[in-house]
């Protein structure tokens, strides 16, 4: 859900919109129940909610059905119970996988992803056998850099606050302190430019570099988590080249 990956930027160019869509707001439905959850149902003084509210507006999610899943969360209409957890896998050739789940049946959706992992040569870890190679970062994705180069649209970030801007295949991507997200955000939409997404993600200090069969495990592995209704989100560390992936989806999709 994030974008902060090469294959999930071809694979999202690639996937049906619509069958993309209904997993989406199932995904995010998810999201906006817990976040009102545990913070309350006021945006104003809920930042997570906030968030998830602006993130489902962007993706087209009518406010009806925003307001539903708040109200499910503050207990205002009945509903599913979710409960949220993170877990930590090796995937393929040594890849390190933090997997964050929604779910009402914890046991179930551990043993389908133990499941996944273990038919691609990967295994769940402890807690903390990988997260020691991730970062907390705040995540905004520009929609439109207008026509800006990179170096006068560095300067613009940082003079808003944030630490860095990537750029990847087009895609222009400020990362903050994850204290400052929603400041950094404010002042850049206050310039005039449009926000594709924006997320607390976590950022890996260290890649692997991974290629031949074991880039296309890797690949597939995280299809299967994509698709998976009870994983919100996933970081991997593996690095593929961009022109070896765009051959792997070839493949797949064939």
């Amino acid at each position: 859900m994030s974008g902060h990956s090469k294959w999930h930027n071809i694979q999202g160019r690639k996937s049906s919109q619509d069958a993309k869509r209904g997993q989406l707001f199932t995904k995010l439905t998810k999201e906006l129940i817990i976040a009102a959850k545990q913070g309350g149902g006021n945006p104003e003084t809920n930042s997570r909610l906030r968030t998830s509210i602006d993130k489902a507006r962007r993706t087209g999610m009518p406010m009806d059905n925003i307001n539903k899943a708040i109200m499910r969360g503050t207990g205002e209409l009945p509903g599913v119970s979710y409960e949220e957890h993170t877990y930590e896998a090796y995937g393929p050739a040594g890849t390190a996988f933090i997997v964050k789940i929604s779910t009402d049946n914890r046991n179930r959706t551990v043993a389908e992803l133990r499941k996944i992992f273990n038919n691609f040569g990967g295994s769940l870890a402890e807690s903390g056998a990988v997260s020691w190679n991730f970062e907390v970062k705040g995540n905004i994705e520009l929609e439109d850099v207008r026509g800006m180069n990179y170096d006068d649209l560095f300067i613009l970030v940082a003079d808003a606050g944030g630490e860095d801007l990537k750029e990847d295949g087009g895609v222009y991507t400020i990362i903050t302190d994850p204290k400052l997200l929603e400041q950094v955000k404010e002042k850049i939409e206050s310039k005039g430019f449009k926000i594709k997404d924006s997320d607390i993600i976590l950022i890996p200090k260290n890649f692997v570099k991974v290629s031949g069969e074991e880039a296309v495990r890797v690949v597939k592995l995280s299809d299967e988590l994509e698709n998976h209704d009870d994983v919100q989100d996933y970081y991997t560390n593996y690095d593929i080249d961009e022109a070896e992936l765009k051959v792997i989806a070839e493949k797949i999709g064939s």
